[in-house]
């Protein structure tokens, strides 16, 4: 049944071929949402370039405390085990809870946003899985 696997595929695979382009393209406002220029252009607030780069600034900060109270190996020895742990993947149908990188970063022990509201039974990552290590593999 040529429709049911397409169905699946269109559900669980973003397919670009599939989608329109040129002149008579329409906006889909489900996947990319309501498109505004000031967006575009600049933040909404003068603290949400900060709080996006939050992450980034908190780690360069401690790299820097580091390598000023322990020398040039310990920053260095750290990134090379953040690389490490962020190349470590599961199979694309399973959730990941990158343990091991909140574990380096000392968030391991802390409750976050994220922590109660993406539970990941109600994720929509899960799909046929099948089709998702095809299309990983590049056989789709």
């Amino acid at each position: 049944n040529s429709r049911g696997s397409s169905s699946l595929l269109k559900d669980s695979i973003p397919i670009t071929e599939f989608s329109a382009s040129g002149p008579f393209e329409g906006h889909d406002l489900l996947r990319r949402g309501f498109t505004s220029v000031k967006n575009e252009l600049l933040p909404c607030h003068p603290l949400e370039l900060s709080e996006k780069n939050f992450q980034l600034n908190q780690d360069k900060t401690n790299f820097d405390t580091l390598r000023n109270i322990q020398g040039l190996h310990a920053p260095l020895k750290l990134q090379m085990e953040f690389r490490a742990v962020k190349q470590v993947h599961r199979l694309p149908f399973l959730h990941s809870s990158n343990i091991a990188l909140d574990t380096l970063r000392g968030n391991d022990e802390c409750i976050g946003f994220e922590d109660i509201l993406n539970d990941p039974s109600q994720s929509e990552v899960m799909g046929e899985p099948h089709m998702m290590m095809e299309y990983k593999l590049g056989l789709l």
